[in-house]
């Protein structure tokens, strides 16, 4: 099993849903509201504690867990969906998974997702 996080814009939440909702074998995701910087910051721009986090860019964090014959096509999908083809479209990670617990009934494993 893959954890997969993709941080994108917020506008493009909705398409990135709608095209996940097609992929065979997926079994749900969760979305974050996030907020932070990348790249694109000014590298000579001051550092310091801004109290009203006016320096922050918004973002949204999908997870999606899934197992590993459809990771590929996950990225591919999210990638497709999020892009606009500007700075800052966003970050698709991939992470391992050791176990899954479905709390409810206690079930393991891949089926647990």
């Amino acid at each position: 099993m893959k954890e997969i996080k993709a941080y994108i814009k917020p506008h493009k939440l909705s398409q990135v849903t709608l095209a996940l909702h097609d992929v065979g074998g997926l079994t749900g995701m969760s979305v974050t509201d996030a907020r932070g910087f990348g790249r694109s910051r000014a590298k000579d721009a001051p550092r310091r504690i801004v109290e009203d986090l006016a320096d922050y860019v918004p973002h949204v964090k999908i997870e999606v867990v899934c197992s590993d014959e459809i990771v590929e096509e996950v990225i591919a999908v999210i990638q497709e969906a999020a892009y606009t083809g500007l700075r800052g479209d966003g970050k698709i990670y991939v992470s391992g998974i050791e176990t899954a617990i479905r709390i409810e009934t206690g079930e393991r494993g891949e089926g647990a997702t």
